[in-house]
């Protein structure tokens, strides 16, 4: 049982933690945040090429010098890969809160997926949740640098040092 539970999420990734008391606290300290599982959005890691016949944007010039406005729907289709994986993840972190007994999430997103995971969470969360919401990308962080950051910002207990 884990009552803190970590998201850290952006569009191509999200990684999903549980802080655990340490084994022998008075050898090892604690408590640790360790991560429980990894997702990620293949469709937004394509590249363009892969997903676009034509990967320039914008304005297409004729030859005659005409310029012609086009509107290939990028946006909305990106809109909507980031939605899917918003979805994911609340149904990712709705398992793992039910199976662990988590109380408090901690779901750090850039504001833009915060956006699209806001809609995908409400309702779909199981219990009486707190979640807290970081406005940071913080993926690239290590275990460690999360744990601090999130400690430093109040988000989660400090980890403390062994006494023997």
């Amino acid at each position: 049982m884990s009552e803190y539970c970590v998201v850290v999420a952006q569009g191509s990734r999200a990684r999903f933690f549980t802080l655990e008391p340490a084994e022998v606290p008075e050898m090892e300290g604690g408590p640790n945040l360790v991560e429980r599982q990894a997702l990620t959005n293949t469709e937004h890691q394509a590249h363009e090429e892969a997903v676009w016949s034509d990967i320039r944007r914008g304005r297409n010039r004729s030859p005659s010098g005409n310029a012609h406005g086009y509107d290939e729907h990028r946006k909305n289709h990106d809109d909507e890969m980031e939605r899917r994986f918003a979805k994911d993840i609340a149904d990712t972190l709705n398992q793992m809160t039910a199976k662990n007994g988590t109380r408090r999430v901690v779901l750090c997103a850039e504001k833009r997926m915060l956006g699209f995971l806001r809609p995908s969470m409400n309702g779909r969360l199981h219990g009486n949740l707190e979640l807290r919401e970081v406005p940071k990308d913080l993926t690239r962080l290590n275990t460690t640098q999360l744990h601090q950051r999130l400690a430093d910002e109040g988000h989660l207990p400090r980890r403390r040092t062994p006494t023997h």
